[in-house]
C-alpha cells in the first residue's frame, strides 16, 4: 500500500507566517546593525582629529611670529572646530621640555637641542626646518680687554644649558683646545645673560638673537666669535605620538609654517614690523635678526642630518650624549621629510 503525502495549508499558513516574522526580526537586527555602524563613522573620523591644537611661538623664530599674528592657523582648523592654544617658549630648552611634557604639540628648537633630547629618550620628531639662522655668537662687554676665545680661561660666562647657544659655546671651546672646565659656567636665561654681561658680572654671554641684535646695537656688546656653521638649525619638532595618530594634521600645520615662509621671503619689511612688534623689540634690532635667518632650504634631510652630526662628538665629549651611537640613532630617527612630501 502506497503512502501519499499531501500537504497540510495549515502547517504551511504557519510556516510562512514564522519565515515572515523571522525575516521582520532579521530586518530589525540589520537595521541597528547598519544604523550602529554608520552611528560609529563619524566617531572614528572625529577621532582623527586632535581636540586642541597646541603651538608655541618663540621670538628666535620670526616664522612662528608670522603665523601666530596673521591668524592662519586658527583659519586652517577652523572648519573643523580645533582650537589652537598658543604657548609662548623662551629658548631651546623651554620648548624641548614643554614638548617631554606633553604641554604643547609643536615645539621651536635648535637642531642639537633636539638630539640631545631625543638621545635622552624624549620622543620627538624634527618635521619642519623653520629657517637656517645665524643667531648665537659668543659676545663681550663694549670695554673688555678680552681678544681671543683663549682669554676667557677662568672667566664666568653667561649660558643657557640645553639650548644652541650653549652648545656653539662648548665646540667652540673644543676647537680652541678647551673644556667647559677651563671656564665657569653661569646658568642664565638669555636675557638674564644679556643683563649680566652688560652689568659686566660675566665676561662673555653666549647670546641669542633677538637678545644678541639687541645687545649689540643698544649696548655697545662687541662679538668676539661667530661661527654660521655652528648653529645647528631652527626646527619645528612635534611629539612622536601626535605625528603617528595625527598625521594629516602635522601636514596642515606644515602648510600654514609653509605660507608664512613663503611671506616672509617676499615682505622682509613688513615682517621687521612684525617681529618687532610681537617680540617687543626696536625696527632695527628685528631687522639684523630676520637677515641672520635663511629661510630657503624647509625641508629635513641629508643637509642638516649632517650638520647635526658634525657637532655630536662635543656632546659625547661633555657627556650630554651617552655615545656616539647614540646620538647618530637618534639623528636618524630624529630627522624626517615625510610631511613636506
Amino acid at each position: 500500500m502506497q503512502t501519499c503525502c499531501f500537504s497540510n495549508p495549515h502547517r504551511s499558513s504557519a510556516v510562512q507566517t514564522r519565515k515572515e516574522e523571522n525575516m521582520k526580526v532579521y530586518g530589525k537586527v540589520l537595521g541597528l546593525v547598519v544604523t550602529g555602524v554608520f552611528s560609529v563613522i563619524p566617531f572614528s573620523a572625529s577621532a582623527e582629529n586632535p581636540k586642541e591644537i597646541r603651538v608655541d611661538y618663540a621670538s628666535y623664530s620670526p616664522t612662528s611670529l608670522v603665523v601666530r599674528k596673521m591668524g592662519w592657523m586658527e583659519e586652517e582648523f577652523k572648519k573643523d572646530n580645533i582650537p589652537v592654544k598658543w604657548v609662548f617658549s623662551p629658548s631651546s630648552s623651554n620648548a624641548i621640555d614643554f614638548l617631554k611634557k606633553g604641554s604643547i604639540d609643536f615645539g621651536s628648537a635648535a637642531g642639537l637641542s633636539a638630539v640631545m633630547a631625543r638621545s635622552n629618550g624624549a620622543p620627538l620628531k624634527a618635521v619642519y626646518v623653520f629657517s637656517k639662522p645665524d643667531w648665537v655668537a659668543l659676545t663681550i662687554e663694549k670695554d673688555s680687554t678680552i681678544t681671543s676665545v683663549k682669554d676667557l680661561k677662568g672667566k664666568k660666562i653667561a649660558a643657557t644649558p640645553g639650548t644652541d647657544a650653549y652648545n656653539f659655546f662648548l665646540r667652540t671651546l673644543d676647537m680652541n683646545g678647551m673644556s667647559k672646565a677651563d671656564v665657569t659656567i653661569v646658568n642664565l636665561a638669555h636675557s638674564l645673560g644679556r643683563k649680566a654681561l652688560e652689568n659686566k658680572e660675566v665676561d662673555a654671554w653666549m647670546a641669542l638673537d633677538p637678545h644678541q641684535a639687541a645687545s649689540t646695537i643698544e649696548a655697545g656688546t662687541k662679538v668676539l666669535y661667530r661661527n654660521p656653521d655652528f648653529s645647528s638649525f631652527g626646527f619645528l619638532n612635534a611629539n612622536e605620538s601626535f605625528v603617528s595618530k595625527y598625521p594629516d594634521t602635522v601636514k596642515r600645520v606644515i602648510r600654514v609654517y609653509e605660507k608664512a615662509r613663503t611671506w616672509v621671503i617676499a615682505n622682509p619689511e613688513e615682517t621687521a614690523k612684525l617681529m618687532s612688534e610681537e617680540a617687543k623689540i626696536s625696527l632695527p634690532v628685528a631687522k639684523a635678526q630676520l637677515k641672520r635667518n635663511d629661510f630657503s632650504n624647509p625641508t629635513p634631510g641629508a643637509t642638516h642630518i649632517k650638520s647635526l652630526k658634525a657637532g655630536l662628538p662635543v656632546l659625547v665629549q661633555e657627556k650630554l650624549v651617552s655615545s656616539e651611537a647614540v646620538g647618530n640613532k637618534a639623528i636618524d630617527e630624529l630627522i624626517t621629510s615625510e610631511f613636506m612630501k
